[in-house]
């Protein structure tokens, strides 16, 4: 269902609001005065030549007003052009200037001046026009009457018929007499396109315009134009600037019935469309329908930004140009409102993209810019944040400089500024005497500097470091006294603390795995649990050999009650099976130090002959090895998969009769955490694709044959 926010169906070739206008037959231009006046115009264009003002000789006529109106020239009732008719309002201007001694020119001279006093006056009126890419001029000649010649009064005007312009031009004209007594008169014209105009269908350059629907359906908005399959036109999206030339967006040639989608967080008030057939000379119509539109007014100020260029200087970013002001606040720490400078400092109009400035002697984390427009509050940033850091638990003191060297001091605070020295309960009231003092003293910055007044920022570090000094150090005394206490207490804790010892037997299959068996031995040192791993002793493996260092290991283990740990692997698999098998360890690719090899010659009786319960763990990793591939004898003890059996398995690694931690849930992730990078590399190795590697005997890299 249509979204209610705005629904604009338009023609290009017509619209709701229209023009009516007069017709006009013949191509010949033509002129007409007021009754009383008689006028003529020059049978051809002259050049556009004002040249500089000169003094008036007496009175003369000048051009006082411009009026435009839009009408049609026709050569057949259906063959029109848009056509400008002005006229010029005139009137006489100047004075006769009177003799300075009469009786020194006698009757002679009284008989000279009332001659021209009774005379008509006569004036050429030039008619300038630029419009893209016509510019002409034309010459009317004026002349008045003595019956209608009063000083300073209008006597009428002069018509011109008429200027042809295109549709959707601006065009500029000018006034001015020859010689040029006054500075000329200038209007500036904006001519309907054709959807403006009622007699769409007498302008030839009208017909072949498309037919625009505009229109919105949940955040999408339709731009529809219906054309012929066989019909080429242009369309533009442009923002349209009130200052500088329009800044384009999109453009594209089309052919036929077109649908353009745009989401609606694209629209902002100067978004507009503009579009033409692909032919030459063709008429370019535009339309800017979000004007009014107040989502659009929303996506403007979301996505303006305040830009910092210098320590005083700044710009506004916007897309459309808009009404705004700004203004400095000062935004304290701890969350309340930023509060405008205003006074000693006032608001400023803000121009889009133009550099404003601030009278700011030096910078400061909490001064921020507030943007308002129809008096709401439409942006503010602490600009200054982004170089100087985060905000600082700085007072700001206001200065009021007076007559006579006289001046007062209050501190900036939510509740309003607070006079210094004061008797008040606020905390700058408070540590009034000492504010003073700093600034005294020129431990205060200051930011602004004028005959009026001044800012200052003081530092109110110290004083809240010397307040809390001694509650900080009871703290610490009663902290230190209770964990004295505490550790007192629980010497047996600490001694569990310690943890169970963990003897981690597995099959080195090859680097990866033992990577990965480092990362989860290295996880369960973070547990209270004491691992030994062969990883961590190579020099005792080497020099006692690995079935004395394995018999050493097992033996301490079980004697402090610790546990076996056996992470079963395709190639740990493969050598219990062999081992059942032959009674022996085959020869073969494992390496030297590989203690789960010489670990089976103890391992094994103690499954057979039932010891292994409450001594041993088996454990394999999810993706690498199924449960069920771990050899019947073996899963006679508890075998889990990590690490989606994680809390089972380090509930199982905790001593036979300690209680069940709370934390156990938490430890479990805290291991998945650091497990999840090594086996994330273990399983899709950088360089290779991440599948591959099944579940199962031989589903890992350099597993081996499996079982």
């Amino acid at each position: 269902m249509p979204v209610p926010w705005f629904l604009l169906s338009l023609a290009l070739g017509r619209s709701p609001v229209v023009l009516s206008l007069e017709r006009l037959v013949g191509p010949q231009d033509a002129t007409h005065c007021s009754p009383g006046l008689s006028c003529r115009l020059w049978d051809s264009d002259i050049l556009c030549l004002p040249g500089d003002i000169v003094p008036a000789p007496g009175p003369v006529l000048a051009p006082t007003h411009l009026q435009t109106e839009l009408v049609l020239r026709c050569q057949k009732e259906t063959d029109c052009d848009l056509c400008l008719r002005v006229a010029v309002h005139l009137a006489v201007h100047g004075h006769w200037e009177e003799p300075e001694d009469e009786e020194k020119f006698g009757g002679a001279a009284d008989s000279g001046v009332e001659e021209p006093r009774n005379a008509s006056l006569q004036a050429q009126v030039v008619l300038s026009f630029q419009a893209y890419p016509t510019a002409r001029c034309v010459l009317l000649e004026v002349q008045v009457p003595a019956a209608l010649v009063q000083f300073g009064q209008s006597v009428g005007s002069v018509v011109y018929d008429c200027f042809e312009a295109a549709l959707g031009s601006e065009v500029r004209i000018w006034s001015y007499t020859q010689p040029r007594y006054e500075k000329e008169l200038n209007h500036t014209q904006q001519l309907p396109d054709c959807r403006g105009l009622e007699v769409w269908n007498s302008i030839p350059s009208c017909w072949a315009l498309p037919w625009l629907n505009v229109s919105a359906d949940g955040d999408n908005v339709h731009l529809v134009l219906n054309v012929s399959e066989e019909q080429h036109f242009g369309l533009s999206l442009y923002w349209n600037q009130v200052q500088g030339p329009p800044k384009p967006r999109w453009h594209k040639n089309l052919t036929g019935p077109q649908i353009i989608t745009l989401n609606h967080t694209d629209l902002v008030p100067c978004l507009c469309i503009q579009v033409w057939p692909l032919e030459p000379d063709s008429v370019r119509t535009n339309i800017c329908p979000f004007r009014e539109d107040p989502r659009a007014h929303q996506n403007l100020w979301q996505a303006a930004r305040l830009r910092l260029l210098t320590l005083q200087s700044w710009l506004l970013d916007a897309p459309c140009s808009l009404p705004a002001e700004a203004a400095l606040c000062w935004r304290a720490p701890g969350g309340d409102p930023c509060q405008p400078l205003v006074p000693p400092l006032s608001w400023e109009n803000v121009t889009v993209d133009k550099v404003l400035e601030f009278p700011l002697l030096k910078g400061h984390p909490n001064l921020c810019v507030q943007v308002n427009s129809s008096e709401k509050l439409q942006l503010q940033e602490c600009l200054w944040a982004d170089s100087l850091g985060p905000l600082k638990d700085d007072v700001l003191l206001l200065e009021t400089r007076g007559p006579q060297d006289n001046r007062s001091l209050c501190a900036l605070e939510p509740s309003g500024c607070t006079s210094l020295p004061s008797k008040a309960s606020t905390r700058a009231a408070r540590l009034g005497e000492y504010l003073l003092q700093d600034l005294q003293s020129g431990q205060c910055l200051q930011l602004w500097d004028d005959d009026l007044g001044a800012l200052w920022a003081c530092p109110m570090d110290k004083y809240i470091h010397k307040r809390w000094a001694l509650v900080w150090l009871a703290c610490l005394l009663f902290a230190a006294a209770l964990s004295l206490i505490l550790l007192l207490k629980k010497d047996h804790a600490k001694a569990a603390a310690r943890g169970r010892a963990a003897l981690l037997l597995y099959s080195a299959d090859d680097s990866g795995f033992e990577r990965l068996v480092g990362a989860l031995a290295s996880a369960l040192c973070q547990l209270p649990l004491r691992v030994a791993v062969d990883l961590w002793s190579r020099r005792e493996l080497s020099a006692q050999g690995p079935v004395a260092w394995f018999h050493a290991q097992r033996r301490q283990t079980l004697q402090e009650g610790g546990v076996v740990v056996l992470l079963f692997s395709p190639g740990a698999v493969a050598l219990c099976s062999e081992w059942l098998q032959d009674g022996v360890s085959g020869p073969g690719a494992h390496g030297p130090h590989d203690a789960f090899r010489a670990s089976l010659s103890c391992v094994l009786p103690d499954f057979l002959q039932g010891r292994a319960p409450g001594s041993y763990v088996g454990a394999c990793f999810d993706r690498l090895l199924h449960p069920d591939a771990v050899p019947a004898l073996f899963r006679t003890v508890p075998v889990f998969t990590l690490p989606s059996q994680l809390p089972d398995f380090l509930g199982a690694l905790q001593q036979p009769r300690a209680p069940r931690s709370g934390r156990l849930q938490e430890r479990a992730e805290q291991v998945s955490r650091a497990l999840q990078p090594a086996l994330d590399s273990y399983f899709h190795p950088p360089g290779t694709p991440a599948p591959g590697r099944g579940v199962g005997p031989g589903a890992g890299p350099g597993a081996g044959d499996g079982t």
